[in-house]
């Protein structure tokens, strides 16, 4: 038998798939009428599928469920599904949302109800705190190429929404490029410290015009980019060896880089600026 995943407990008693012996004994009840197998680690995009399917797949879903069945990274587990169009009475695992939606802001995945992309990153704009927004949207950006404008469109045309004001201030600093929240994190970081807005995913070009490598994030006009290098560049001896030859490459070309680890943006913030404030003084910005 293959892998089994959610049921409707009345469409698999039904068609004989299962027993009520079985459901004792083999799932777990998510909601009402729908059960996983006990063994099964429910991830977001699961949490949201089984909303929908307790709605009596009915209903469309919203903010962190759309952005995981959109193939968002870096959300949350756990946190409860979101929906939105349902008339049912929701259970407290599950978050219904009661403002409207416009019919263009709705699309379907895998045969499943959502908002698209821009009404999403429009919900979680809103609904996070600023930083959380900006690493949230920066996902969705990443992850289904939808512009900053296709979202401010929207807060335009909703311009007495709850949260419009801080929706506003993360696209102004949304960028796709990030490639995980802590190369967001840094982003703000030097934003806020009074840097130029740095580039994201700089392209470094071999002498035949292909791209060899590419730079997090940093200032292509001063060749100072900045590296953010998660636990498996430190632990993985072939990572950490490309990682070296990378460099040196990088430095026979003219950059400057600064390389920052999860302790340093965690315990020594400081330290990150005072290393790329002399970066860039060395490559001649002044001031």
């Amino acid at each position: 038998m293959g892998v089994v995943k959610l049921i409707m407990a009345n469409e698999a008693l039904a068609a004989g798939t299962v027993t009520r012996r079985d459901l004792r004994n083999r799932f777990i009840k998510v909601h009402r009428n729908v059960y996983a197998p006990r063994d099964m680690t429910l991830t977001a995009a699961d949490r949201a599928i089984a909303a929908w399917m307790w709605s009596g797949r009915t209903a469309t879903l919203a903010g962190i469920s759309a952005a995981a069945l959109l193939g968002v990274r870096w959300l949350p587990d756990d946190d409860p599904p979101e929906l939105v169009r349902t008339q049912h009475r929701h259970p407290s695992g599950i978050v219904v949302h009661s403002g409207a939606v416009g019919g263009n802001e709705v699309c379907t995945v895998r045969g499943i109800s959502c908002t698209t992309p821009a009404r999403t990153a429009y919900d979680l704009g809103r609904r996070s705190s600023f930083t959380v927004g900006v690493i949230r949207v920066d996902s969705v950006l990443a992850a289904t190429g939808v512009g900053v404008d296709a979202i401010a469109e929207i807060a335009r045309r909703n311009p007495g929404a709850r949260n419009i004001r801080r929706l506003r201030r993360v696209l102004t600093i949304a960028d796709g490029g990030a490639e995980s929240p802590q190369e967001t994190r840094l982003r703000l970081l030097l934003v806020r410290e009074g840097f130029p807005r740095p580039v994201t995913q700089i392209p470094i070009r071999n002498p035949q015009g292909r791209i060899v490598r590419r730079i997090d994030l940093g200032w292509p006009q001063w060749k100072v980019g900045i590296e953010y290098d998660g636990a498996h560049h430190w632990t993985d001896a072939a990572q950490h060896a490309g990682d070296i030859d990378r460099l040196e490459f990088l430095a026979r070309l003219g950059w400057r880089i600064v390389r920052v680890s999860s302790t340093h943006l965690k315990f020594d913030r400081a330290g990150i600026v005072r290393r790329t404030r002399t970066a860039l003084k060395d490559a001649g910005l002044d001031g």
